[in-house]
């Protein structure tokens, strides 16, 4: 079966690129996600390292798109292998399947957690000399709700769970335990 794995990092991005270039391999089974590939533990790809078999050929944009890091990259590249299936890239255009394929593999693999590893440090330095400027804050703060006092007072005499509390204040987990921290220092 000709199955294909699509993946964009976030919900803003588009993954129509990728199907056009993978449409030509008469694709029978697709599985996309928009979830950064910081790590193997995807959903779609999940279910899709559930769903292949033996003889099955998994299509791919490009390595990136499948993962990160070269240990995850060939440590999914054995996986197929140990299960009877072929991994093409479109872009790369290498078969998995010969020594010199899998040197490339592992070559490009290498390269793009090079180019990732860079970029997280150049965006660590922007942000260091923007915050020495006094032009980077972080995140906006989120200060206190209007029904912060009468909610902190239910949650703070066991009337309500944690989790009542956030819903009614409209707060993430975090969020709302910083409050309260930041609250009872005062």
């Amino acid at each position: 079966m000709n199955i294909a794995y699509v993946r964009v990092s976030t919900v803003d991005q588009n993954e129509e690129r990728q199907i056009k270039a993978l449409e030509r391999f008469n694709i029978e089974k697709w599985f996309m996600e928009k979830v950064s590939a910081k790590d193997t533990k995807r959903a779609k790809l999940q279910e899709m390292l559930e769903f292949i078999r033996e003889g099955d050929v998994i299509y791919i944009h490009d390595f990136s798109r499948l993962a990160r890091s070269t240990k995850d990259l060939l440590g999914m590249v054995d996986y197929f292998k140990s299960k009877g299936v072929e991994l093409v890239s479109n872009k790369e255009n290498i078969d998995t399947n010969t020594a010199s394929g899998k040197l490339m593999l592992t070559m490009i693999s290498a390269i793009y957690e090079f180019e990732r590893s860079n970029l997280l440090e150049r965006q660590r330095e922007g942000i260091a000399i923007a915050k020495s400027k006094g032009k980077y804050k972080g995140r906006k703060r989120i200060g206190y709700p209007d029904n912060w006092n009468e909610i902190y007072a239910r949650w703070k005499n066991r009337d309500i769970t944690g989790n009542e509390a956030m819903d009614l204040l409209g707060l993430k987990r975090n969020t709302f335990y910083n409050l309260i921290k930041e609250h009872e220092e005062k």
